[in-house]
């Protein structure tokens, strides 16, 4: 069950209270946060505004506010700086406690989920249905107890949304139920209101059309908000509920005075006398020739495109008061909004088009030859009655006194159908389902119905969410129809929130947010109306007679697969409109609505509030099995704590950026012309088909069968790259003549990512060449010099010092100027390339600044890339002060940047040769084979956690590649030497990076010990139920029922649910999504849908919190390097773009951003970044205990067996092992307690005790805990040692003989159920290859290597192992990127 928790901030300085954010029904218990009030030195950065002089890391002192800081609403509202709370104190939120949520008996229609209660009251409020809304309340009042948190938030829920509601329509009769409500069903049971209530309660009564009666509800409400102490938290979430003219009413009066609270006078025009300017100039270049002219993806693409020149709803610029520019920006706007606004009813009016231009031409749109808008609309046509009368239904069903089943399933979901029109569900059922089919995972096989129908209720959601913003902003929007409407809008909001927290609007937002059963009934629902209405005529030739047959046929197929011995609902496409859905995917109808931003995106102020003008999406990109992270991550924006991740951000979004006209041209040429040059797919891909062979010879006609199915796929993955490559040249031609930006947001780790998916600078060469800055500098002389060095870079000379890369470029002038005017026609040396396209675009540039008069002069808009050599062994090296490895990333000056690829393959091609000189036969074979690219991807991924079975793979995928011939013998053959190969690649960097190998391996070690660990909380609610002192549940009236295959109480509080988590250095909470998800069966009107549903109920996934914690901390890292580059280089003045670590500015100003790049890496590795982790471990974690592990023949694992062996407190025969351990447990616990007594008794008593753990600490235990083989493989470099061991005992021996590889807790998951079945990493390796069966000898050597890795286990304090030390030495670093 839900264990309810309230949400404690840190202290804030400022003393203003916070109130209590509301979370998703899915989680309606509010989380607990608990801080330490000790001081915990911190890397966090204080961003300083640009015109304030900024040092990353130099101040760590934690800001104060000034001695005249005042509430907002007392006078000028001064700006809130972002750090004004202790950096000391680690944002900490105890959900060890949280459970499945409850379930009860279902009554009169409703459901027993609470969540689903909930959701579907909310859904009933929003449509109107209060008589439906009140009776779930009724519902929820009658299972919760008063003082229940949950219940206040869903009482908090009811009377935001029936202000709303009155608020947008002035409903008297509603309003006074609503207060009516407020006295008799909320304080009259008990329930105490908080600031929200007051604050949803205000903004009710200021619609009450009695001014008197008005003015003395909202005193009253104060009055009561006084009483409560409420009145500062209430007036903050006022500020945020309430527009301006309604805020200062509220404020007269209730204070002596009035304050004016009027908004700055700011010129404007009203929305209907907006426009843009006249079109621009369209260039004169040939279209863009389509995979297909008839196919729906490129029409929708077009018509989405079409904004760019169809101004026929646009006034014209004189109706317009502002300057030319003003009305330019105003243009903008309007057009931005319409893109982000109008996405299902552009694909509606499409398909209507598409019908219509065909019955023009006297085309019966249900023939043969129509396209494929023209299907769709005949859907939409059926499917649109079809849904208006399920709502009928639906809404028929609440009326009856007497309900069948059908008209509970009815009463359950209509609700949430009536979000939204009929013609937009049925637009979105129609996309949703074609965009998944036409996906190439999907495949001939089609696709899963759970996934089909998710992606249905997921886009449902998000459409109805925003459709409640547009209900909510439109202040906003006449605030963005300005001439300098972002600005404004940005400054509004972030005066009314000064001092504010929570972010209600995010609040506001996530209640919004619908649980993935609802979101699945409601996808299957409009699925199954599709399937049962569309139709497609099909056209066959009868076999005998040769004539055309027609016949109507469904144009959706739901079947059922067999897969692994479980049955799988799929959704598969009418095999006639197959193929031509697969010539072009029907995504491009859905890119409207993301396409790059043709205005400044609105800063990040808030969790949802930022990016797009309307749209809602997060600040940080979290998965649906993240909702952890999603908590942690409001919080920390509330607080104000992530204030450095949001200016990053809007650094990375204002970049502006324009299309390389010169080289689109040429693209543009290749494209029409079909060829495959500089990696555009060609349009009909010339492949030599094999010839046949007999039939009789089976195994060449096999052989032959394959490679005809490996040449299809090689034609289809052409045309799926073509199809793709054919919206970004639509996109591009669009494009031409404006200036344009893309939005950012982060993921869980803090790494920035642009929102429009289609065309941006983190795509492909193609894209990255087409990209230029949408303002330019004039080059100087450092400018000209680094735009060769950026033409040699690109063309793939850039493993040599920066002279040879200018001289490289000075020896090739006349190559480069044929590029650039000849492209085509000339030698075409630029497809020589790395990258081909990135070279014609320099190649270009270079000869119009020294064709120019004066080339220093030459204003240049041409992005110049400065990459990063390795990145994360560059953090790697300078956490653990590895000057070797420094120097071979490019830490260390030298005369030419170091090769970290080239240099450990000649290590490992020494130790070949040394091998090869001793007689070894695979290291004869190999010698002088082992190149670069063989080494390559397995040195690139070691440091983000590739294991050695992977890094064996990929060694054999490269020799495959270079050798093909490679023999195929019991002694030499690819698998034999991947295994060789990688041992020594793994070997080379273990000798490289020392200090980086430590602290990957403590990395390693501390996940491991949060992964196994219990909290405080968990170990004080497991004693009293065994005590029987718990009485559950607390917060119910009601006993809630058990769930099928739930496990008992005791046994799910000691559930390992601590997932590792961090604060990056600026100040984002990481937290790992990696748990085990249960199951969840929803039944449907398709089928019986199993659901996947993570929880923060659920265990952790320990073997994945072990090994993704290494490589995600390097990644918060190197997050934290881009964010405070580029905020350092919008102070410099820079134009600044990054791709994570490759960093972008204009030529000019390389060498500035290079000394910030090397700055605020230093600034940050001069800090003891692994000391602070460290800290902040024993700050977060303190008074867990985990489950550590000696070796069972040790003298420590002998006592312990015999201890356990002895005693009968701890140890019946028969007893479930899981009882021995909550006992040993709370055992332990009982004997830690007594010795930090102050009673000597006490501490005399916990001496005398003997635990496992006492015995560990006599026998100083350390050195016997036993390693596991997992966390070996997690160090930078390593090989386990029983695999390094096996190698040296038998060359043969192959990895699928190695014993628990991927386990983490081997012993503990054998004799304890309680930890989850880990996934073998060698379920995909091929079985060994053994000659005869295995002996008596090898049998008897594999039971003694398993008694001698055996384990026994023992709790114990969570305490993390020792720092590593850092090797000190002066830095003077200074990373070269180039």
């Amino acid at each position: 069950m839900a264990v309810s928790c309230l949400v404690q901030r840190p202290p804030s300085p400022s003393s203003i209270k916070r109130t209590r954010p509301v979370f998703s029904e899915q989680q309606h218990s509010s989380l607990a946060a608990r801080t330490e009030a000790r001081g915990l030195a911190s890397a966090t950065l204080d961003y300083a505004s640009p015109a304030d002089d900024y040092i990353p890391f130099e101040n760590t002192s934690h800001a104060q506010p000034s001695k005249d800081f005042q509430l907002p609403w007392m006078g000028a509202p001064k700006p809130r700086q972002p750090d004004q709370r202790d950096f000391g104190a680690p944002l900490i939120i105890n959900d060890s406690l949280i459970t499945k949520p409850p379930r009860f008996r279902s009554f009169d229609a409703i459901s027993g989920e609470l969540h689903d209660i909930v959701s579907t009251m909310k859904a009933c409020l929003h449509v109107g249905r209060f008589e439906r809304a009140t009776a779930l309340m009724q519902r929820l009042n009658a299972l919760y107890k008063p003082d229940a948190p949950a219940l206040l938030a869903a009482h908090n829920d009811y009377v935001r949304e029936s202000a709303w509601k009155i608020s947008t329509s002035r409903d008297q009769k509603l309003l006074n139920n609503l207060q009516k409500w407020f006295e008799v069903d909320l304080r009259g049971r008990g329930i105490i209101p908080d600031a929200n209530t007051y604050a949803f309660m205000i903004q009710a009564v200021l619609q009450d059309i009695s001014i008197g009666k008005s003015n003395r509800s909202i005193r009253r409400y104060f009055h009561l908000a006084d009483e409560a102490g409420l009145r500062d938290e209430l007036m903050n979430v006022l500020l945020t509920v309430l527009n301006e003219q309604d805020f200062g009413r509220v404020t007269r009066i209730n204070t002596p005075e009035p304050i004016s609270t009027a908004p700055p006078s700011t010129p404007g025009i009203e929305p209907a006398a907006l426009t843009t300017p006249s079109s621009k100039p369209q260039s004169e270049l040939p279209e863009v020739h389509p995979v297909d002219r008839n196919l729906p993806g490129w029409k929708a693409l077009r018509q989405s495109l079409s904004i760019f020149s169809d101004t026929s709803e646009i006034p014209s610029p004189d109706a317009l008061k502002g300057t030319p520019e003003e009305n330019a920006k105003r243009g903008n706007i309007e057009r931005q909004l319409r893109m982000e606004q109008d996405t299902y009813e552009s694909a509606i009016e499409k398909w209507r088009s598409d019908s219509e231009q065909l019955k023009r031409i006297g085309i019966n749109s249900a023939l043969k030859h129509n396209s494929f808008g023209a299907i769709m609309w005949n859907w939409h046509q059926v499917l649109e009655p079809a849904v208006r009368e399920e709502i009928k239904l639906a809404n028929e069903a609440e009326s009856k006194s007497v309900k069948r089943a059908a008209d509970e399933e009815r009463c359950h979901y209509g609700p949430f159908l009536q979000y939204l029109e009929p013609k937009k569900l049925s637009a979105i059922t129609i996309l949703s389902c074609m965009t998944t089919l036409g996906t190439a995972r999907s495949g001939s096989q089609g696709s899963p119905i759970t996934q089909t129908a998710l992606k249905i209720g997921n886009a449902v959601q998000d459409e109805s969410v925003a459709e409640y913003v547009k209900s909510t902003r439109g202040r906003q929007l006449r605030v963005l129809r300005r001439a300098s409407g972002i600005r404004d809008l940005t400054e509004e909001l972030k005066t009314r929130r000064k001092g504010m927290s929570p972010n209600v609007s995010a609040q506001a937002l996530e209640s919004h947010q619908w649980s993935t059963p609802v979101k699945v009934r409601i996808g299957a629902l409009l699925l199954s109306k599709l399937i049962d209405s569309a139709k497609v005529r099909v056209f066959r030739k009868h076999p005998e007679t040769g004539n055309v047959v027609e016949a109507s046929q469904p144009a959706f197929l739901h079947r059922t697969l067999y897969s692994n011995g479980r049955s799988i609902g799929m959704l598969s496409l009418n095999s006639s409109i197959y193929d031509q859905l697969m010539k072009e995917p029907v995504a491009a109808s859905l890119a409207q609505k993301y396409l790059p931003m043709l205005v400044e995106p609105k800063p990040w102020i808030g969790f949802r509030e930022g990016g797009f003008l309307t749209n809602t999406e997060p600040m940080v990109r979290i998965a649906q099995n993240n909702e952890q992270s999603r908590h942690y991550c409001m919080i920390a924006v509330d607080n104000g704590d992530m204030a450095q991740v949001s200016a990053g951000l809007d650094v990375l979004s204002k970049t502006p950026w324009q299309i390389n006209g010169p080289v689109f041209e040429v693209m543009l040429k290749v494209w029409n012309s079909g060829e495959a040059i500089g990696g555009i797919a060609p349009s009909n891909p010339d492949i030599e088909l094999p010839p046949e062979p007999a039939i009789e010879d089976k195994a060449a006609h096999a052989s032959y069968l394959k490679e005809i199915k490996r040449i299809g796929n090689e034609k289809a993955n052409y045309k799926s790259e073509r199809c793709y490559q054919n919206f970004q040249m639509e996109i591009a031609r669009a494009y031409l003549k404006e200036t344009f930006y893309f939005p950012h947001n982060v993921d869980f780790r803090g790494r920035a990512y642009p929102m429009p998916p289609f065309l941006n600078h983190m795509g492909a060469d193609l894209c990255r060449g087409l990209l230029i800055f949408g303002i330019g500098k004039p080059l100087g002389p450092s400018g000209l010099r680094w735009l060769k060095v950026h033409l040699a870079n690109v063309s793939g000379y850039d493993k040599a010092s920066f002279e040879e890369r200018v001289s490289f470029v000075e020896n090739h002038l006349e190559e480069i100027y044929n590029s650039a005017s000849k492209p085509l026609d000339g030698q075409r040396w630029w497809l020589q390339a790395e990258d081909p396209w990135q070279c014609l675009a320099a190649c270009k540039e270079l000869k119009n600044a020294l064709d120019s008069p004066d080339p220093h002069g030459f204003v240049s808009k041409l992005a110049i890339h400065q990459d990063g050599t390795c990145n994360g062994l560059q953090h790697y090296a300078a956490l653990g002060g590895d000057s070797i490895g420094a120097r071979q990333v490019n830490l260390e000056p030298g005369d030419r940047p170091s090769d970290i690829y080239t240099a450990v393959a000649e290590l490992v091609q020494e130790d070949i040769v040394e091998d090869a000189r001793q007689g070894h036969h695979i290291a004869k074979f190999l010698e002088g084979k082992v190149t670069r690219k063989v080494v390559k991807q397995t040195v690139m991924t070691n440091v983000y956690g590739v294991t050695f079975i992977g890094a064996k793979l990929q060694v054999m995928k490269q020799l495959k590649e270079l050798y093909p011939e490679f023999p195929h013998t019991e002694t030499v053959n690819y698998r034999l030497a991947g295994f060789y190969i990688a041992t020594k690649i793994f070997k080379a960097l273990a000798n490289m990076f020392n200090g980086a190998h430590d602290i990957q391996y403590w990395l390693g070690d501390c996940g491991s010990r949060i992964a196994t660990a219990v909290t405080p909380e968990q170990m004080h609610r497991i004693e009293a139920a065994m005590a029987g002192t718990l009485n559950e549940p607390d917060e119910f009236r009601r006993t809630p029922l058990k769930r099928r295959g739930e496990r008992g109480r005791k046994e799910d509080l000691l559930s390992f649910k601590q997932s590792v988590i961090w604060t990056s250095p600026l100040k984002m909470p990481v937290v790992q999504p990696y748990r085990q998800m249960g199951k969840d069966f929803v039944n449907t009107n398709l089928q019986k849908i199993t659901l996947h549903n993570p929880s923060l109920a659920d265990p952790v996934n320990k073997r994945k919190q072990l090994q993704a914690f290494p490589p995600n901390f390097i990644h918060s890292l190197d997050a934290t390097h881009m964010i405070l580059s580029a905020l350092q280089c919008e102070k410099q003045g820079l134009t600044f773009a990054a791709v994570h670590d490759s960093f972008w500015t204009h030529a000019a100003d390389v060498e500035t951003m290079n000394r910030v790049l090397r700055d605020t890496f230093i600034s940050m590795h001069s800090e003891d970044i692994i000391g602070r982790l460290g800290a902040e471990f024993a700050i977060r974690y303190k008074g867990c205990m985990y489950v550590a592990d000696v070796k069972a023949r040790s003298r420590v694992g002998k006592k312990i067996a015999e201890w356990r062996g002895k005693s009968s407190s701890c140890y019946v025969r028969g007893k479930q092992l899981q009882a021995i351990q909550i006992n040993e447990l709370l055992l332990e616990r009982r004997r830690l307690k007594l010795l930090a007594s102050e009673n000597p008794e006490e501490r005399k008593e916990g001496e005398t005790m003997v635990t496992p753990y006492s015995i560990f600490e006599q026998s100083d235990g350390e050195a016997d805990l036993a390693v596991e083989e997992t966390l070996e493989d997690v160090a930078l470099g390593n090989v386990s040692s029983a695999r390094e061991n096996k190698l040296k005992a038998n060359e043969k021996l192959e990895v699928g003989n190695e014993d628990n590889i991927g386990n983490i807790d081997t012993t503990l998951d054998d004799e304890v159920g309680m930890l989850d079945q880990q996934h073998d990493e060698m379920a995909n390796v091929e079985p060994t290859e053994t000659e005869d069966s295995e002996s008596d000898i090898k049998k008897k050597a594999r039971k003694a290597r398993q008694a001698i890795n055996r384990k026994i286990w023992l709790w114990r304090p969570l305490t993390f192992p020792p720092v590593p030390k850092k090797v000190r030495y002066p830095i003077s670093w200074i990373p070269i990127n180039g």
